[in-house]
């Protein structure tokens, strides 16, 4: 049946429920039969009723709801018709009628259409949704999360769009609830209880509707979901949920982010306000995951003008699409070029003269650099001088060096290039008026050299998930938490800093592995199997963040710290780098041997073992 079919369907039932109203209450009140004199009455009056119940019945939008969708204000709408309605009716009948119809049978009349006008559309509500519940299709759902925001997901999840979803209970970790009903629907028991739940109601899909607890609290909700093999959605944090009401198109997968349990940081929004707003910043490698990210976090500060340089033009490109959308108003300057160009750099500085400089400009990937010394030296090395020494040249107030946890005791080329490049902006550091500093940081979810995107491809493909090591333990942070500290760290920048960020605990990759496995909706070793390569060129078990000399100094944020490592003079640097200069054309060991003398590196199993 159409939908208009049913409107006109629905509308004669309400003309048949009132004319059945009106005779039922007409036989109520002369329970021997009708007299003759109110039997015209009556007849008068049911075509009265017809015109004002049915009139205000179309008036209130009874017509244009969708009533398996029906709730507190559907019961509201039909009794405010009906109210109005019967008010009508009784004016009206006053008015036309000779003899006044008795005040009995309009109220009689009153509630029996009220009674069954609201019971035929809770009637129809019911009846489609056991309809749909009975499809062996449907999906057994739970939600986490009894308060507000659950019940609004569930309210929403009632409806039409939903109708081979099945919400089976709510899950709530506030003894008062249990087994009390909402929407009536049951809470079946605490977080705790999960598993149980899962497996005696046969759930498909939990979904987490908690949205103002700690993130703590959350990767333990996902890790007792996880092992039960259902699949898990979440609504973000609140602090994620920047306009618009809690809705189930809010909901997104539950996502490795989330198994770190990592609470949101808390910025000091005036101090980074003091050192961007109204200044031109300058953000090199705009186009990678972190320089990208830099860009979007910078922009609401309003900075007069900013700067994205990058070596390639399809992602400088994107991100300045995205940013000029996102920030009309926003002066944008692109720069298409290679930090390795030095005449470049100071043609750029030269125009432009940035105030504030990010260095994000770098190769990172350990194996690629372990096979191709000389390119790391000169993007990470010689790229890293030319931008700080026009930071310098043209009066940069501050100068802020994206680091890596690889730069500690390197057993890589890609770490040492990443030290010596630390080496040299702290050394500048005691003779330039700009505040040089660095910000040191492990690996981060989601970005190119991250294992995630590696490993969903991996697990789109069928598998195997290639780990290298079943021991290898790393340092996770998402890319806009490490952004975020990263342009705070640059507020308490005094000059010759190592900043070192709280990567709170280290996960170890096979967890990683299993984990986005699982999440995936597969089961580790049963549907995808887990190899193992071993060790890759320059890469170690776990990655430090201090050197056994660096002294660790705290900050007034606490996730930041700073290591102040031991500083070579700029005259020593130079001579080092002109030794670097002559070997670059060498093979790798040469280089490699001439790294050493700068900056130690260790041997691979060394490392592992130690």
């Amino acid at each position: 049946m159409t939908a208009k079919a049913r409107v006109y369907l629905l509308f004669l039932i309400d003309l048949a429920i009132i004319w059945f109203s009106i005779v039922t209450s007409y036989m109520f009140r002369f329970s021997e039969g009708i007299p003759d004199k109110y039997m015209l009455q009556m007849l008068v009056f049911g075509l009265i009723a017809t015109v004002t119940f049915g009139g205000s019945l179309i008036y209130f939008g009874l017509y244009r709801r969708l009533w398996q969708y029906a709730s507190i204000g559907e019961i509201v709408s039909v009794f405010k018709a009906i109210v109005v309605g019967a008010v009508l009716s009784f004016v009206a009948a006053f008015i036309i009628l000779p003899d006044r119809v008795p005040l009995s049978i309009e109220v009689r009349a009153m509630e029996t259409i009220l009674l069954l006008v609201g019971g035929v559309r809770f009637f129809w509500r019911v009846f489609r949704n056991d309809r749909s519940n009975s499809k062996d299709t449907e999906t057994h759902t739970i939600i986490v999360g009894a308060g507000d925001c659950g019940i609004l997901i569930a309210r929403e999840m009632m409806g039409p769009s939903f109708a081979h979803t099945r919400i089976v209970g709510f899950i709530d970790d506030s003894a008062d609830k249990y087994h009390l009903s909402i929407l009536g629907v049951p809470v079946l028991g605490n977080r705790y209880d999960i598993p149980r739940i899962v497996k005696e109601r046969e759930i498909h899909e939990i979904i987490i509707a908690m949205p103002s607890v700690s993130r703590t609290e959350i990767s333990e909700i996902i890790n007792l979901a996880k092992a039960t093999g259902a699949k898990l959605k979440i609504i973000p944090a609140l602090n994620d949920l920047i306009a618009g009401k809690i809705s189930v198109k809010k909901l997104r997968d539950v996502s490795v982010e989330d198994l770190l349990g990592r609470e949101p940081i808390v910025a000091d929004l005036n101090s980074i306000l003091g050192y961007v707003h109204n200044k031109t910043v300058l953000v090199t490698g705009a186009g990678g995951s972190i320089g990208s990210e830099l860009c979007r976090q910078i922009s609401p500060f309003a900075p007069d003008k900013l700067l994205i340089l990058g070596h390639g033009e399809n992602s400088i490109y994107t991100i300045e699409m995205e940013l000029r959308k996102s920030f009309p108003e926003l002066n944008i300057v692109t720069v298409i070029a290679d930090v390795q160009d030095r005449s470049r750099m100071t043609e750029v500085f030269h125009s432009h003269s940035p105030q504030v400089v990010f260095h994000a400009a770098a190769h990172k990937h350990v194996p690629l650099m372990e096979r191709n010394p000389s390119e790391a030296i000169k993007n990470n090395v010689f790229g890293t001088r030319n931008v700080a020494d026009c930071a310098d040249k043209y009066g940069a107030e501050r100068f802020v060096l994206i680091s890596s946890d690889k730069a500690v005791n390197p057993t890589s080329v890609m770490g040492a290039t990443k030290r010596i490049a630390e080496m040299y902006v702290q050394s500048l550091n005691t003779s330039s008026p700009t505040k040089f500093s660095a910000v040191r940081f492990g690996n981060v979810l989601g970005s190119r050299g991250s294992v995630i995107p590696a490993f969903k491809q991996q697990i789109a493909a069928g598998g195997p998930v290639t780990v290298t090591h079943p021991e290898m333990v790393r340092y996770f942070m998402t890319i806009p938490e490490a952004v975020q500290l990263v342009i705070q760290s640059g507020s308490f920048a005094n000059g010759g800093e190592v900043f070192v960020l709280d990567m709170g605990q280290p996960v170890k990759i096979l967890t990683l592995a299993e984990d986005l496995i699982t999440l995936s909706g597969y089961e580790p070793y049963k549907d995808i199997e887990i190899t193992f390569s071993g060790i890759r060129e320059g890469e170690k078990l776990y990655e430090e963040l201090l050197t056994a000399e660096e002294n660790l100094g705290s900050t007034q944020h606490d996730r930041i710290f700073i290591g102040r490592p031991n500083v070579l003079s700029q005259n020593q640097l130079e001579l080092e780098f002109k030794r670097l200069e002559r070997v670059l054309s060498e093979d790798a060991g040469a280089i490699r041997e001439v790294i050493n003398q700068i900056v130690p590196m260790q041997p691979v199993a060394q490392a592992a073992i130690s």
